[in-house]
């Protein structure tokens, strides 16, 4: 009952921000961050503490200042999210700068196929929909979420953007290393995995744990792989692409391990950089009271 009604308030939200001015519905969410952090639940304590850190050196007072500047960017997410169907096609490619563009159109050009790990920061839907506006076919994954009706909700966004989108179940890897084979773009969120599944990766000197999906890929098909951070900018958002090579030698064990820390080092540079637009609310570190997932 708790997941079908938060649900359809997800999607009630959906509708009624889209209609609103955008000024208001900016607005709005910009109070609700402030409200969020005033009321400081579950999910703002461990933002804060996640931004601890990754900034262990600045003050209180500067941390607090980060923490409203972190929910402040999460609630524009969310914002940008509830209102991307009103945007045309003028407004997505004009609010987007990249750097390095170059590593990602080159890659698909050579028909290798590419692929683009990144964490959750910025606005990646955004960026998606930009290199689907330059006719690059990209496929994603998404979780089933609870209840069934905000999954598809949430498919028919992304679908409309032009993106294909795959649930993540066991059958999406060998999907997603087809589509590589064709020389397609795939692009995966990945910085946080705490099952056992996940690789160990040293992180702002801790221990956390991210996904080897990407790196598995890259090592099974040999598409080229990149890493990518989104950053809000006044506009819009900005894109850094950066490549990872393939180890040459080495197990396909010990080529995924090294791909994936080299990622989370990527990570890492952009997150230091503009650790407001990170949006980790949940556990990304291993060590202290974790346990262990199934």
């Amino acid at each position: 009952m708790k997941e079908s009604l938060i649900g359809w308030a997800y999607i009630f939200a959906w509708k009624l921000f889209r209609a609103l001015p955008e000024s208001l519905a900016y607005f709005l969410f910009e109070k609700g961050a402030s409200f969020l952090v005033k009321r400081n639940g579950k999910s703002v304590q461990r933002l804060g503490s996640n931004l601890a850190r990754i900034k262990p050196e600045i003050s209180q007072l500067q941390m607090q200042k980060l923490l409203e500047d972190a929910m402040s960017s999460y609630m524009r997410y969310w914002c940008d999210t509830f209102r991307f169907p009103n945007w045309d096609k003028e407004r997505i490619n004009s609010t987007v700068t990249v750097t390095r563009e170059n590593l990602l159109l080159d890659g698909i050009a050579s028909g290798r196929g590419v692929i683009v790990s990144l964490p959750h920061a910025g606005n990646w839907d955004h960026a998606g929909a930009y290199f689907c506006l330059k006719g690059i076919h990209l496929v994603t994954v998404a979780e089933r979420l609870k209840p069934e009706r905000l999954f598809l909700e949430f498919l028919r966004y992304r679908q409309a953007m032009g993106m294909e989108v795959l649930a993540l179940d066991s059958r999406s890897v060998a999907t997603l290393a087809q589509r590589l084979r064709e020389g397609h773009l795939v692009a995966l969120v990945a910085d946080r995995d705490l099952s056992k599944s996940g690789i160990d990766v040293e992180f702002f000197e801790g221990p956390a744990r991210m996904p080897a999906g990407p790196a598995v890929l890259a090592v099974k098909t040999g598409a080229i792989l990149l890493t990518a951070f989104v950053n809000y900018t006044e506009r819009g958002i900005h894109i850094t692409f950066d490549e990872i090579e393939v180890p040459e030698s080495g197990t396909q064990e010990e080529k995924v391990s090294v791909l994936v820390q080299k990622s989370a080092d990527n990570f890492a540079k952009g997150i230091n950089q503009y650790p407001q637009d990170w949006h980790m609310l949940q556990r990304i570190w291993i060590d202290e009271d974790f346990k262990e997932r199934i």
